[in-house]
């Protein structure tokens, strides 16, 4: 790799500027002394926090079976903007990182898409011990993944909030780029709450400019307290190295799955029922506010917790317990992060005035769907229901087996049923029930891509 060192200044080289500037020095010394920031030698250092954190950082080394050729360096990272490809169901080698959160559990936190399809995982450890880890829970729509090791004498990173971060503030990542176990990369803060990136299925990402690579997958990002406040997951790039514009998965929607991971060992989401989208200025205007944060509800569902709690089409939903919403996907996130059965108050604008609803969280729609009667036709299938940024709404083919029923009648994955015989469906459930109501020689009509076509299930 070319050197490109020079376009990355040291993060504290303004620090450092004002440290030799007299007039400023007092002034900087209270600065770094609120913010924590090590001092060496009258300079500002990481040293000392990176010396803290990187025995509780761990290489991840996995064998799975994938399907996806786009593996660079041996690590599943995640890219976008990138085409992929697609081969055959494979054994294949791959590595990543990961994070030790719990000493005493052996608890280890890393990305989903860093363990997929895992037939092996295997964990390398600050002092070189190699552990055998075993899967304690995943969350696809998140992309985190919680391991557990059998051993002592561990090192834990706290977990800090990442709702305390603001755009700014200082941030490191370590990792293993390309293999170069513990490296330590530094930047900043450079946007909170990004989502719409089509990355994961629930996005509030902490964007930052500290380089991250392939390798870092499930590495954590710290903030100047040492404390855990993300990890690392998708980086944008057009040719798969950094540009300077990382994300990480913050600890606020950490927290909430590794509950579920470690109770459940998967997460059970949430909802309420509606359709939501943003507020833009024009729909402002229309609507009468003069706000565009919250989340317009378009619908809502017969007889789910959102009806029966009052909730109607049109209203502007702005808080969640209290708390303000920035829009329809803070909404999504933090109602599917809920479990089934939590009572939450939704605070909504109707005609001008502040309502309050106490709703109480249903289940949310099979994420699979299980093997129909008499249909060894659609063996081999896993099915869930569409999501934002999907081409067409309806039944989405998530996997189809190697040398199945399914892939013999033509299904792909990516797939998207839009209808069954003449009947259209939106949805999972829709799906199911055409399916179960349906004779011989069903006609699914499949959007793939940008091509329509027609499957005839025996």
């Amino acid at each position: 790799m070319k050197a490109v060192s020079s376009r990355y200044l040291p993060v504290f080289a303004t620090a450092m500027a004002l440290v030799l500037a007299a007039p400023v020095a007092s002034d900087f010394a209270q600065a770094q002394s609120a913010q924590q920031i090590p001092m060496r030698d009258g300079i500002p250092t990481l040293a000392p926090l990176v010396e803290k954190v990187i025995p509780a950082v761990v290489n991840v080394q996995v064998k799975a079976k994938v399907s996806m050729a786009d593996q660079q360096q041996g690590d599943p990272f995640r890219f976008f903007n990138i085409p992929r490809g697609q081969v055959p169901p494979q054994e294949r080698q791959s590595a990543g990182s990961g994070i030790i959160i719990d000493a005493k559990k052996g608890y280890i936190l890393t990305n989903h898409h860093v363990i997929a399809d895992a037939t092996d995982i295997q964990v390398t450890l600050h002092d070189r011990r190699q552990l055998t880890a075993k899967m304690v829970g995943s969350d696809e729509g998140t992309d985190i993944a919680l391991l557990q090791v059998d051993a002592k004498d561990l090192d834990a990173l706290p977990i800090g909030d990442s709702n305390e971060l603001r755009v700014g503030d200082y941030v490191f990542a370590v990792g293993s780029p390309f293999g170069l176990q513990k490296t330590v990369t530094s930047g900043i803060v450079s946007a909170l709450g990004r989502s719409g990136g089509g990355i994961e299925e629930y996005e509030d990402f902490i964007q930052t400019d500290a380089a991250i690579n392939p390798g870092n997958s499930g590495g954590p990002l710290v903030n100047l307290k040492g404390e855990l406040v993300g990890v690392n997951t998708a980086i944008m790039g057009p040719a798969g190295g950094n540009v300077g514009v990382g994300f990480a998965v913050p600890t606020s929607m950490v927290k909430g799955v590794i509950a579920q991971l470690q109770e459940f060992g998967e997460v059970r989401r949430g909802r309420i029922g509606v359709a939501i989208s943003d507020i833009t200025p024009e729909v402002a205007a229309n609507l009468g506010i003069d706000r565009t944060e919250g989340a317009l509800i378009g619908s809502v569902e017969k007889g789910t917790p959102a009806d029966k709690a009052g909730i109607r089409a049109g209203d502007v939903a702005i808080e969640l317990d209290g708390k303000p919403l920035r829009g329809s996907q803070d909404l999504r996130n933090r109602i599917g992060m809920l479990t089934v059965g939590t009572d939450v108050n939704i605070t909504v604008l109707r005609e001008g005035q502040k309502k309050s609803f106490k709703v109480n969280i249903g289940k949310a729609a099979a994420a699979q769907l299980a093997k129909l009667p008499d249909r060894q036709a659609l063996e081999g299938a896993s099915f869930s229901g569409t999501s934002r940024g999907d081409d067409a709404t309806g039944a989405k083919v998530t996997d189809v087996e190697q040398g199945s029923p399914a892939e013999r009648i033509g299904l792909e994955v990516g797939d998207i049923v839009t209808a069954v015989n003449t009947k259209p469906v939106k949805s999972l459930d829709e799906f199911q029930t055409a399916m179960a109501s349906s004779k011989r020689s069903t006609v699914l009509h499949v959007q793939r891509g940008d091509e329509r076509r027609v499957i005839v299930v025996p």
